[in-house]
């Protein structure tokens, strides 16, 4: 009864002790701050631009309904359901929800359990010395079933600053997945606009193959009438096949993007058409706000902010592998020689304690562990900053694209109406006999330049709509963003 006494004695001071070192446990490494940027207090490009009414009372979710296509809108719902790159995104994320539970797997005692059987026999040739106990010659039995348990304390936090560093890559993986999602959708948005505006085209060019099937034929009548020569037939079917093999050839250039669409929304690209319609999209007028902003609106740099906070943690982990480490072990379950008496009470055994390890020597592994996890920090923090000076660009370089293609769109619609008086006046003059055909040919491809080049002009305000929104953010905000309470409840149901 004392031995026993004293054995749970010195095991109730060994637990003593080791709750007094947990209470003085404490977290080593920095806590995060997020590093500063510098910001302007406004976009250069949006000085003096005000639009003409706010959009912000718009679902932001949904920016590309700004453009009032309903089949546009209805491509970009495609794409959050079928898009494979989408696909991929949303996986790793549940890959890094899963990295947290692995994490915080670590508060919780390990226990297993095992049952095992053996049989043996001693070797008769075994030597015995005299002092030695007399040894059993026979088939010796054991039937074991153990129950183990292991724990090991977080004391310097280095389960924590896991759990941390996890928690932090998941929200990066989130915003990762928004980015792609943002990507794909402003993608889809300017190839659908390029493929309207190749439909414009096409119609452009059949109009004017019309009207050259038109001039080519009075060329002819002029000729069989003798009051032209017969240059001016060649000329005429010159520019009209010119013009025809122009229409065949943006046949090659909307065959793609009809395909590049249909890649987007998880289509099979043999399978998918769009009917042709004309562009008749209008560029909307769209608030940049303040650069500030950018920092939680973009998902690239919400990104880029978690992976600092990530880099940070690991620092903490790499300087918590210094100090010692405190375990609490202990075992039980039953022993004996006959299955008669295996799961009886006198098979019982047990055992506890707490243990202490340090390693004393590991040629200079946690140094260079320590040395690496800083050096990934200061990449964390260099890539942040990269990408908030990008994301500044893109706006500066869209709003730029918006304001001086517009101040062209003007000028380019006058030179258009211009063109087409000119064309009016020197077909009456052809017809009259004043000019020569050669005048017509260099008016009528001067109209169809500007023709082209409007439209194209279209085309690029939207692209440049589309890509303001997508530098902008698309109307994201870091604040949607899983907490890193949610994740750790819902690390363990692995649900997004």
């Amino acid at each position: 009864m004392t031995r026993n006494r004293t054995t749970a004695n010195r095991s109730a001071c060994a637990l003593a002790l080791t709750t007094a070192l947990l209470l003085g446990a404490c977290t080593v490494g920095p806590d995060y701050v997020r590093p500063t940027v510098e910001t302007p207090g406004d976009y250069k490009e949006n000085a003096g631009w005000k639009p003409a009414e706010p959009r912000d009372h718009l679902d932001r979710g949904k920016w590309w309904q700004v453009f009032r296509d309903p089949l546009l809108d209805s491509l970009q719902e495609q794409v959050s359901v079928s898009n494979q790159t989408l696909a991929q995104a949303e996986a790793r994320f549940r890959q890094a929800m899963a990295l947290v539970q692995t994490a915080r797997a670590g508060y919780s005692p390990t226990v297993t359990g095992g049952l095992s059987t053996t049989r043996s026999r001693a070797s008769s040739t075994t030597i015995s010395t005299p002092t030695s106990a007399p040894v059993s010659r026979g088939v010796v039995e054991n039937y074991n079933l153990p129950f183990n348990a292991s724990w090991e304390a977080d004391v310097w936090g280095k389960i924590s600053r896991a759990v941390e560093a996890n928690a932090a890559s998941a929200q990066a993986s989130a915003a990762d997945l928004e980015a792609a999602r943002l990507s794909a959708q402003a993608q889809l948005a300017q190839n659908y606009f390029q493929l309207r505006a190749n439909d414009a085209q096409q119609k452009l060019l059949e109009d004017t193959i019309a009207a050259y099937t038109r001039s080519m034929q009075l060329t002819q009548n002029q000729y069989k009438a003798g009051t032209v020569a017969r240059a001016d037939v060649v000329l005429a079917t010159t520019q009209l096949k010119t013009t025809q093999a122009q229409a065949i050839d943006l046949g090659v250039q909307r065959a793609q993007l009809e395909h590049a669409i249909a890649l987007l929304t998880g289509k099979p690209a043999s399978g998918f058409s769009i009917p042709r319609q004309p562009l008749a999209a209008v560029p909307p007028v769209l608030p940049a706000g303040l650069p500030s902003e950018l920092l939680e609106r973009r998902p690239d740099i919400a990104a880029a902010e978690r992976r600092m906070a990530q880099s940070n943690a690991q620092v903490g982990v790499a300087r918590a592998a210094w100090f010692p480490s405190f375990t609490i072990s202990a075992a039980t379950g039953f022993q004996t020689a006959t299955t008669g008496q295996w799961l009886t009470m006198p098979s019982r055994f047990w055992s506890i304690g707490p243990a202490l390890a340090e390693t004393l020597f590991d040629g200079g592994l946690r140094e260079a562990n320590n040395r690496q996890a800083i050096a990934a920090w200061d990449l964390a923090v260099a890539t942040y900053r990269q990408t908030v000076l990008t994301g500044f660009q893109e706006v500066e370089d869209n709003l730029a694209a918006l304001r001086i293609l517009e101040e062209e769109a003007k000028v380019q619609d006058e030179a258009l109406q211009s063109s087409r008086q000119s064309l009016a006046l020197v077909l009456n003059q052809y017809k009259a006999g004043t000019v020569s055909y050669l005048n017509v040919i260099n008016v009528q491809t001067s109209t169809l330049a500007n023709e082209r080049t409007a439209v194209d002009l279209l085309n690029r305000r939207l692209a440049a709509s589309v890509l303001l929104v997508k530098a902008l953010g698309g109307g994201w905000n870091a604040a949607s963003l899983p907490s890193a309470e949610k994740l750790n409840r819902d690390a363990t149901t692995g649900k997004p």
